[in-house]
Order: C-alpha cells, then sequence, then structure tokens
C-alpha cells in the first residue's frame, strides 16, 4: 500500500474488526486442532482415560477441561490405535476413520474460543486508537496497557460460560439442570462463584498478552524498517507473531501449570462433591510443585505448549491482520469511486 493512500488503522470499523478477528479465530482452529486431536489420541494410547478421569484440551487458542464419561471406546479422545508417533497417527486416523475425525474436538472452540478471541482483538484495537488519541502516537506502552485490559475483559466475560460449558458437557445436563446448579451456586457463594478458575486464568493470560503484544508491535516495527517498508506484509505479521507468542509461552509457563493443575483438581473435588481445601490457591499449588519438583516443575511440557502457541499465534495475528488490510484496501477504493 503506497503511503500516500494509506487509512489509519482506526479508520477500520469495530464490527469489520469484529469479522477479521473471527476469520482469524476459525482458521486457527481449522488449522491448529488436528494437531491436539492426536496429541490425546497418542496419550489416550499410552495411558487409557479412564471414566470420570479429566484433561485438558487445547489448541492454542483456548483451553477445554474434558471430562471422561463415557465408558466404552466411542468418544473421539478415547478411540482405540496403534500408533507410532505424530505422522504415523495423522496416516492412519485419516486412512481408517476419515480426515474428518482430525476436527473431532472442534465444537468446544467453536462454542468458546471465536468469540473469546473476538471480544480480545476488537478490545485490542479500539483501547490502542483511544490511547493513541490521548497519548500519541509514539507512546511505546499503549500496546502493553491495552493488551492487559483487553485480556482482563475477555477472560472476564468468557470464565462464567466455561464453567457453565464444563459442567454441561461433563454429565450432559439439560438447560433447567444448568439453570438450577447456577442458581444454587449463586444463592450459596454469591455471584463470584461463577468466576472459579478466574485468577490463575488471569495470572497467566494478562502478563502473555502484555508481553505478546510489546514484542509483536516491536518486532513488527523494527522489521519494517530492516526491510525498508512501510506497510508490515503478511510474512512479518506471521514471524512477529509467532516469535512473541513464543517468548511469552515461555515466560508465563509457570502460570499455565498450576492453572492446569487447579483445574483438574477443582473437578476432582465437586464431581466426589467434598469441599474445596484451602490449599487449592495459586501460590500453594505453585509451592507444592517446587517442593516436589524443583522450579524445574513449573516449566513441564515446555515443547508442546511452544509447538501449539507458536503457531496459533502467528496464523491468528497475521490472518486477522490480513483482514484488517482487506479492508483498510475496500474504504480507499469506495472513496476513490
Amino acid at each position: 500500500m503506497d503511503p500516500e493512500v494509506a487509512v489509519p488503522a482506526d479508520k477500520v470499523t469495530p464490527l469489520q474488526q469484529m469479522v477479521a478477528s473471527c476469520t482469524g479465530a476459525l482458521l486457527t482452529s481449522l488449522i491448529m486442532t488436528p494437531m491436539d486431536v492426536i496429541k490425546i489420541r497418542l496419550q489416550a494410547q499410552s495411558s487409557q482415560f479412564t471414566k470420570g478421569k479429566c484433561f485438558l484440551y487445547s489448541n492454542g487458542l483456548m483451553d477445554h477441561l474434558c471430562v471422561c464419561e463415557e465408558g466404552g471406546s466411542k468418544a473421539w479422545y478415547k478411540k482405540p490405535g496403534c500408533f507410532q508417533g505424530t505422522l504415523d497417527a495423522f496416516l492412519k486416523i485419516t486412512r481408517s476413520e476419515g480426515i474428518s475425525s482430525l476436527w473431532s474436538g472442534l465444537p468446544p472452540t467453536l462454542v468458546m474460543a471465536v468469540p473469546a478471541t473476538v471480544i480480545y482483538f476488537t478490545s485490542y484495537d479500539q483501547l490502542t486508537a483511544f490511547l493513541k488519541s490521548k497519548l500519541g502516537e509514539n507512546e511505546t506502552r499503549i500496546p502493553i496497557v491495552a493488551g492487559i485490559l483487553a485480556r482482563f475483559g475477555a477472560v472476564t466475560v468468557i470464565s462464567p460460560l466455561e464453567l457453565i460449558r464444563t459442567k454441561m458437557q461433563s454429565k450432559k445436563f439439560s438447560y433447567k439442570e444448568v439453570h438450577q446448579f447456577v442458581s444454587k451456586a449463586v444463592s450459596q457463594d454469591g455471584w463470584i462463584s461463577l468466576w472459579k478458575g478466574w485468577s490463575p486464568t488471569v495470572l497467566r493470560d494478562v502478563p502473555f498478552s502484555a508481553m505478546y503484544w510489546y514484542n509483536y508491535e516491536a518486532l513488527k516495527k523494527w522489521l519494517c524498517e530492516k526491510s525498508g517498508l512501510y506497510e508490515p506484509t503478511f510474512m512479518i505479521n506471521f514471524t512477529s507473531g509467532a516469535l512473541s507468542g513464543s517468548v511469552a509461552a515461555v515466560v508465563t509457563l509457570p502460570f499455565d501449570v498450576v492453572k492446569t493443575q487447579k483445574q483438574t483438581q477443582l473437578w476432582m473435588y465437586e464431581s466426589h462433591k467434598m469441599s474445596i481445601p484451602s490449599s487449592m490457591s495459586t501460590w500453594v499449588i505453585m509451592k507444592n510443585i517446587i517442593a516436589k519438583n524443583g522450579v524445574s516443575g513449573l516449566f513441564t511440557g515446555l515443547i508442546p505448549r511452544l509447538i501449539k502457541i507458536a503457531p496459533a499465534c502467528a496464523i491468528m495475528i497475521s490472518t486477522y491482520e490480513f483482514g484488517k488490510d482487506f479492508f483498510q484496501k475496500q474504504s480507499v477504493q469506495s472513496k476513490q469511486y
């Protein structure tokens, strides 16, 4: 795009930002879901998922707590196989069950991750435009502040919905039973009870968001300057997203480990109708992990997290930026004619 006809980012409407982020979330889900389906099938092969056991399903966009309730092997995460590795699993699943089996875990992502991503990215751009109008275009702290506020909002809005979705999934509750569960929880513990698991999610996602957006904007600007470009290309956005996502993923991994443990432990206590002990706090769980496995225990699963987060961030942000650029060009063309 020529500098003479460049349209500022804030000329993209909120609706257009929502469309761009929705497209990015859908594309990321479609590409990343098969990777996690294969990973879970490999895990189920080495350690059978028993009834009542829960595991975390995540495709780089959002985490979902899945609970094994079927005794047989019909569920997508419990189908038997004899796989020698990732590529072997990919070939055997597609050959014996059809290519569609690789997207068996997609529905929960579409229900939760897509709206959460739309809220997050649209809020970030709107907050960035507002802060730039108040603080100036060159204020380097804007991506950090906008990222933190946008993530706070997205996590807070989605957290109760995630709790309800997990409850519905666990024993196939009807909407009436879910309404009764919510009403009982609110009457006993207040509205705050709908945000169980909110604190570890915030401790992981808010720092991730701050580091991600700051590094992304800095890398994008640096790569543009090195390339002598006025506007970032698709590959610059893709590379900046992958690198900034990787850095943020490594730094926030301890909180991801704690969040996973807290979610699974909460489910175990609730499913057995046991009172949740005070030792379930985020910091106590972190101390227990360090006491048992050392500091390295807080970085369990680093490689799988990087393999998942880096491409997910790259696909999401590059698609989102491409979508916004498309709407900007459409706006310019409509004004010319």
